[in-house]
């Protein structure tokens, strides 16, 4: 099993936790709100620790579960504190209608989280095709993942074993501007008569 720290107390941080510690993963959760972080860890149990915001995680694993908007100024917080680890971004990066999305044309909010991590980081895009109400009601889910590192995206896809989820990989972290804008795509099907109980999956004919 991974060994995973949670960087963000929201939602869809406590969704994934919830799965991993059933999973059996080591998991710590980490907040700005040191009580909050202590509160949650409690909630999940299985050992689950509360980690000092600022400080190295201890997980292998770095699950970024803060806003694409708060993304910067917490990795300038952490800085060398995650060399070498292994950086799980799940933002989405659409505008407040979720009309468009507020990164440059040609990049993406996971290519420019790489570029303030520090250069011994693998980030991988991971988890923001999923919400997170849906991925608590359990069950099984397809995980569109996107990397440049082949063992960190290895590590990921295990991770995502491990949750009771089947990891997909799109390809390079390039791709992950194709993933960022399945958020809107998302956010239409939901709205539009879809409902909001919903997922992207592939299916794979035998």
């Amino acid at each position: 099993m991974s060994s995973i720290s949670f960087v963000g107390l929201g939602g869809m941080a406590r969704a994934i936790a919830a799965r991993a510690v059933e999973g059996g993963n080591a998991v710590e959760v980490i907040g700005r709100d040191q009580a909050k972080a202590k509160d949650l860890a409690a909630a999940l149990g299985g050992g689950a620790t509360a980690g000092t915001f600022g400080t190295a995680p201890a997980g292998d694993i770095v699950i970024l579960a803060v806003p694409y908007a708060s993304a910067a100024q917490v990795l300038a917080q952490y800085g060398d504190a995650l060399a070498g680890k292994v950086v799980i971004d799940i933002s989405n990066t659409f505008n407040a209608d979720a009309t468009a999305l507020v990164t440059p044309d040609g990049t993406s909010g996971a290519q420019e989280i790489a570029k303030a991590a520090p250069a011994s980081a693998h980030v991988v895009k991971a988890f923001n095709t999923v919400f997170g109400h849906v991925l608590a009601q359990g069950g099984p889910l397809d995980v569109l993942i996107a990397g440049d590192d082949a063992d960190a995206k290895a590590s990921v896809s295990a991770f995502i074993e491990s949750l009771g989820l089947r990891p997909l990989d799109a390809g390079d972290l390039v791709a992950a501007r194709w993933l960022e804008a399945a958020g809107p795509l998302l956010m239409g099907l939901a709205s539009h008569g879809a409902g909001f109980n919903i997922s992207l999956g592939v299916n794979v004919p035998d």
